[in-house]
């Protein structure tokens, strides 16, 4: 045996490699017991996003016209018109009967007025970002001109695998946690209106930069202009709206109403009727269920309400639910806090909500809990 000898005038050997991660990982413990770390790869990745499109001056595009253009399509006088209309048709034959100001209504005029004012630059920045970042590191995406291909037949082609690519997002936002994290807010509303569309997290954006794809590798044959975004973005708020309307024998084809609200229902799988405006993406995938007599009705929201809603406690509080929802990405997973009323404003973060039917035992108890606040 053998002995190791150490002299006097030499410091004592420090912690072994072992030991010293000890403290990094109860540090790292510390922090995630206080924010939910995956979520800040979101912001890390808008930041840097952001920085790259200043600093390249945007990829010579304007940024003043791209925010115009961003606005007409968001709250420009056609898009407001058609709101309004939507909003009279929910009246005229709404799928649920609702107070004409429901929290959840009110509710969603301050998410549109958040898009209005602070998410139109934060997205324009971002996607002009994305696509000056898609052409010089991958400028073999951009096909050259074809002479023979018609503009119409282009932009519809952007338009079908843009789609497409809005599609394949939101299945990420469904089976990603930390895409859900943002995603759910979405999900949280009770009171489904044709303003629920606005009802995001500012930072769901990043996952949906995709959508931009086909745009930039095309963009030498076409461009869709501002009134066809217009239209797409009037198609995609019609189906959130609170109407029992389909389109018909074209139901197979195009997202109603009706067909949109199954992806939104309380009860049972949520990472069903993904489409943004087309449904064949749906059944290829074997997730599409189309509305019956019984699916018309169904109430919406968050199983267990995981994120603060307004229709939890006895006083709606709108500014404190909306800074709850905002932060709820970055809350830790398994910690609750008190937020507003006597509901808690984060909970269990489980997204197995959103892949999986509830329980039919307890589904009804659960639905109660769901509905006990007052609206």
């Amino acid at each position: 045996m053998s002995s190791v000898i150490i002299s006097s005038n030499r410091a004592p050997d420090t912690a072994s490699p072992s030991e010293s991660r000890v403290p990094a990982e109860s540090r790292r413990r510390a922090i995630s017991s206080r924010i939910y770390l995956p979520a800040l790869s979101i912001v890390a990745v808008a930041i840097v996003l952001v920085a790259i499109g200043l600093s390249g001056r945007w990829g010579g595009s304007g940024f003043a016209a791209s925010m115009t253009n961003q606005r007409v399509v968001v709250v420009g006088p056609v898009t407001v018109g058609i709101l309004l209309l939507f909003m009279v048709v929910e009246r005229l034959r709404p799928a649920q009967r609702r107070a004409f100001f429901a929290r959840g209504y009110r509710q969603d005029v301050l998410y549109t007025v958040l898009n209005a004012t602070l998410v139109v630059p934060l997205v324009v920045a971002l996607s002009l970002s994305f696509a000056e970042v898609a052409r010089h590191s991958l400028p073999w995406i951009v096909v050259p001109r074809f002479e023979f291909l018609p503009r119409w037949l282009v932009i519809a082609l952007i338009f079908v695998a843009m789609d497409a690519c809005n599609w394949t997002a939101h299945l990420a936002n469904h089976r990603v946690r930390m895409l859900w994290r943002f995603h759910e807010l979405h999900h949280s509303q009770e009171d489904m209106s044709v303003l629920t569309v606005f009802r995001t997290h500012p930072l769901i954006h990043v996952s949906y930069l995709i959508a931009l794809i086909p745009g930039i590798v095309l963009v030498a044959n076409g461009a869709v202009t501002t009134t066809l975004l217009v239209v797409y973005a009037a198609v995609v708020a019609f189906e959130h709206s609170n109407t029992n309307l389909s389109f018909g024998p074209l139901n197979r084809i195009f997202c109603s109403p009706n067909y949109h609200r199954i992806h939104h229902r309380v009860e049972g799988r949520q990472d069903v009727n993904l489409g943004f405006a087309l449904t064949i993406w749906d059944q290829l995938s074997g997730r599409a269920v189309f509305p019956t007599k019984e699916t018309i009705r169904i109430d919406t929201g968050l199983p267990g309400r995981p994120l603060a809603v307004e229709q939890s406690a006895a006083r709606a509080r709108h500014l404190s639910v909306l800074v709850a929802q905002l932060l709820g990405p970055f809350r830790p997973l398994e910690v609750r806090e008190e937020n507003v009323g006597d509901r808690s404003a984060f909970g269990s973060f489980n997204d197995t909500s959103t892949s999986a039917p509830v329980e039919v035992g307890a589904r009804e108890s659960l639905h109660e809990t769901a509905r006990g606040g007052t609206r």
